[in-house]
């Protein structure tokens, strides 16, 4: 009867210690996402609170990379590169439209210089890691085509979602609102040497 006691109670006692490791790791990892941090082209990583605070700024940083992307004229550069900043429907999403772009003969160079982005206005809220931005920005660059260069300040409004994807954060979901061509700039003369 003392050995059957003595069993059970080692046995409560490891059921015991079991439940408290599993417990305390489940805690541990649903703090962990808040400590660790996310890397952003050409910034330093980001926790989920810190880019929930500076999402005016991991906005431009991660649109840099998509318009990067843009401007490549081979399919597998342009996926790649939007590939590192966005993920799942934001990354097809993307990728489509600027295939799409291309169909009809497509692009023998770069057509396209972005010179800055900047955003106008966002709206940021937060669930758990990941941030929903209503956000209104304006691109301006270089739009060139044989002759001629063009000067652009397209504006867009888009619905985004920001979230850590594998050690990085991507763009995941990407839902464009709206696009301003009105401030499309002059047109000058492609310089001699780029035609």
């Amino acid at each position: 009867m003392r050995q059957g006691l003595l069993l059970t109670a080692v046995f409560s006692v490891g059921v015991g210690i079991i439940a408290g490791v599993i417990f305390m790791s489940s805690g541990g990892a649903s703090r962990a996402p808040e400590q660790q941090a996310y890397s952003v082209p050409g910034m330093p990583g980001m926790t989920v609170p810190i880019a929930h605070e500076l999402a005016d700024e991991l906005t431009p940083a991660l649109l840099l990379v998509v318009y990067d992307a843009f401007g490549q004229t081979q399919e597998d550069a342009i996926y790649d590169t939007l590939a590192e900043v966005t993920h799942g429907d934001a990354l097809e999403y993307l990728y489509l439209e600027r295939v799409g772009a291309m169909a009809g003969g497509g692009l023998d160079e770069a057509d396209q210089t972005i010179h800055e982005i900047n955003l106008l206005d966002s709206q940021v809220a937060r669930d758990e890691a990941t941030l929903t931005i209503d956000a209104t920005w304006q691109v301006i660059g270089t739009v060139g085509h044989a002759e001629h260069l063009h000067v652009r300040g397209n504006t867009y409004k888009a619905n985004l979602s920001i979230s850590p994807v594998e050690g990085a954060w991507r763009i995941t979901e990407f839902d464009l609102r709206d696009v301003n061509r009105d401030a499309a700039g002059e047109t000058y003369l492609a310089p001699e040497g780029d035609q």
